[in-house]
């Protein structure tokens, strides 16, 4: 079955390039030119993933990218018109999964589109699956979730790789680079900012206090571990 892309950005003809180039290669494709329509068709339709603008009307694509992370890990890929660090991060923080800063070459596009769509099929598919238990933490690597006391804890793909990255290492410091290279792979060609971004959204999610850290500690000039002080 052919995947399905969903396209949100206001420049008609720039959609119309992405969507003939998309097609072509067999992929189907649904266009959204604003930021209210994009989270319709999102609703309605069965996305693989999403391209979509950090500028759009009604609603900006920074929040589309997070009401759509509230109820989804589709992958989503930010476009900006806009070079500046903060920017790229600030997609990344709210759940993307990558960037891509215009004008940019369509085969490129193409090229990330398919490394994308190939890991999420990587992180969907059946492993040696287990529940690890550190305390009141579970994470179950088969069904990607994980809960804190009992109740569910919400995380986006990066967040739970991190995660499990962590935990099924407990006790190795993990550097900035190394985590890129584990999570975000070789096409991540972004700032190691990025990772300090993820990790301390990840802390807000999984523990207590995220000043006084249980779980994902950090080891000053070189990077992040996880351990149990009660191990």
């Amino acid at each position: 079955m052919a995947k399905q892309i969903l396209l949100v950005d206001d420049e008609p003809i720039l959609i119309k390039g992405l969507k003939y180039t998309l097609e072509k290669d067999g992929y189907e494709t649904l266009v959204a030119y604003d930021g209210e329509e994009a989270l319709t068709l999102f609703k309605e339709n069965e996305v693989d993933l999403i391209l979509l603008d950090v500028m759009l009307p009604k609603i900006d694509g920074i929040t589309v990218c997070q009401r759509i992370r509230e109820v989804s890990n589709v992958p989503i890929i930010m476009l900006t018109a806009k070079g500046e660090d903060m920017d790229k991060i600030l997609g990344l923080e709210y759940g993307a999964d990558d960037y891509m800063t215009k004008p940019f070459n369509i085969l490129e596009v193409k090229a990330r589109i398919k490394t994308i769509l190939r890991r999420a099929a990587q992180n969907t598919a059946p492993e040696d699956g287990k529940v690890i238990k550190v305390r009141d933490l579970v994470v179950n690597t088969v069904n990607r979730s994980v809960q804190l006391n009992g109740k569910d804890v919400r995380l986006t793909a990066k967040e739970f790789d991190l995660l499990n990255l962590f935990i099924t290492n407990r006790g190795r410091v993990f550097s900035r680079e190394e985590m890129l290279d584990a999570v975000w792979k070789s096409d991540y060609a972004g700032d190691e900012r990025t990772v300090d971004v993820h990790i301390r959204r990840l802390r807000e999610k999984v523990e207590r206090n995220p000043t006084q850290p249980e779980f994902i500690f950090t080891k000053w000039g070189v990077g992040y571990y996880f351990t149990d002080r009660d191990e």
